[in-house]
């Protein structure tokens, strides 16, 4: 036995029946095994000695590795599939195991169906002030031929700034005189108080539309001499009858009303002798001063309480009338009541046509609609005389109305809209509804089977 082979004996002796045999490289014999130091190597079991002298018994050991190898091969296989389907079913656990995904669950939050009242608006830029401004004219404009339709108060010529003619329709001679008083800025002028004097003759206030433009005496009539005679009444003077004819009773009352003013007591009102306005007024800027001659502006006034003015884009016109309700929020976040009382006309278009899609000009497209609105409660405005302000305008109300959140809305196929109703099992189902109003991030719905506190989807 050569010096290899009896290693190779050594060796089987010493390992355990049954192991692994790493053999060495050789080429195939002609029974399939590799020679010894052939290529290629394979796995063979190591037999027990036969005989008891440790002797190899031939080829049997070489065919037994070979089954068992294919043994081998085989459940190895079997084994990679089973945990690879252990794997899949999850059934092996640990810490990377996920539990089984579960069923459609419900939505991610919910909200209520409401009964509520929504009111539509629509925020707009106003200004806190005192209204309109208008100017006064001085008797002596008349003589200088001003223009009447200049400085006029609410749309009328103030006195003085139009012709003035006696009853008989001649031109009576006003003349320029020296303006010798004038009020203060910011006070305010009622009813028989005097705006302005001229050559030391007051020129009182009288409340009416209409100025006084022409003379008025004994046998006047008209609606001018009715606004007289409803002014004298209103200052306590008494003896004659509130009508549209001037009669000697009126005559003798307009001499006592002269006298009181420290004027000629003629008995006869000339046009110019008062100024006319609706109500008491706040002068706003003078533009004249004592000394100077009387003609043109004598100052700028506007009506005694803040206002807000507005102005609106047209595209919003169908939001307002006149008693409207709004909320106005001042510059320091206190918010108070106001109303609409005055909507104006929309400025006549200016531009050239040429404008740009849909035929229109831009200034058709910047086209406002002014408004003035009231507010009761002088007092809540503070000490603001004039101030850019936010105004809430409160188009439209629905009371009694059931609603939900808008992001509660889910569109429908083929059109509409429709809710998700969430069951007592956590579960929804659609339920079609009809929209109303939009206010505040809630809608009107109604629909078959849209109850009061009914529980519906929104997203999270």
């Amino acid at each position: 036995m050569t010096s290899r082979e009896e290693t190779e004996e050594l060796n089987l002796r010493e390992r355990p029946p049954g192991t692994l045999e790493v053999r060495p490289p050789g080429p195939l014999t002609a029974g399939g095994d590799p020679e010894p130091g052939g290529p290629g190597g394979e796995l063979a079991t190591a037999a027990p000695p036969a005989g008891g002298d440790g002797a190899p018994s031939g080829p049997e050991p070489v065919r037994k590795s070979r089954r068992l190898r294919m043994a081998l091969i085989v459940v190895i296989a079997i084994g990679v599939a089973a945990a690879a389907g252990l794997a899949a079913t999850g059934a092996l656990g640990g810490e990377d195991s996920e539990e089984p995904a579960a069923g459609p669950s419900g939505p991610a939050a919910t909200a209520q169906v409401e009964r509520t009242t929504l009111t539509s608006s629509e925020t707009v830029d106003g200004t806190l002030g005192y209204g309109d401004v208008t100017t006064v004219q001085a008797i002596g404009a008349a003589a200088g031929g001003a223009d009447p339709d200049a400085g006029t108060d609410a749309g009328r010529p103030a006195q003085g700034a139009g012709s003035a003619a006696d009853s008989g329709g001649e031109a009576a001679d006003a003349g320029a005189g020296i303006v010798t008083w004038t009020p203060n800025e910011g006070s305010t002028v009622k009813r028989g108080d005097t705006v302005y004097s001229v050559d030391g003759e007051k020129v009182p206030l009288l409340y009416g539309d209409t100025p006084l433009y022409r003379t008025l005496s004994d046998g006047s009539e008209g609606g001018d001499v009715e606004l007289l005679e409803r002014n004298l009444a209103k200052l306590g003077y008494t003896g004659f009858t509130v009508d549209e004819t001037y009669s000697p009773d009126t005559a003798d009352a307009v001499s006592a009303w002269q006298e009181d003013l420290g004027r000629e007591q003629t008995g006869v009102v000339e046009a110019g002798d008062a100024v006319t306005a609706q109500g008491a007024r706040r002068v706003a800027e003078l533009q004249t001063w004592p000394g100077a001659k009387a003609e043109g502006a004598v100052l700028d006034w506007t009506g005694t309480e803040r206002v807000v003015s507005v102005e609106l884009d047209a595209q919003f016109e169908d939001l307002v009338r006149v008693g409207t309700k709004a909320e106005i929020e001042l510059p320091n976040g206190t918010t108070v009541d106001g109303e609409v009382t005055d909507i104006g006309t929309p400025p006549a278009a200016t531009g050239s046509g040429s404008g740009g899609a849909g035929g229109e000009s831009e200034e058709d497209q910047e086209s406002t609609l002014p408004l003035q609105l009231e507010v009761g409660q002088q007092d809540e405005l503070g000490r603001y005389q004039a101030a850019p302000v936010d105004v809430v305008l409160k188009a439209d109300t629905r009371e009694d109305v059931l609603a939900v959140p808008v992001n509660a809305l889910v569109a429908r196929q083929g059109g509409g809209y429709a809710v998700q109703k969430v069951t007592a099992g956590g579960s929804t189902e659609s339920v079609p509804v009809e929209l109303g109003m939009f206010a505040n991030g809630l809608v009107e719905v109604t629909g078959d089977g849209i109850e009061e506190g009914m529980s519906v989807g929104v997203p999270k």
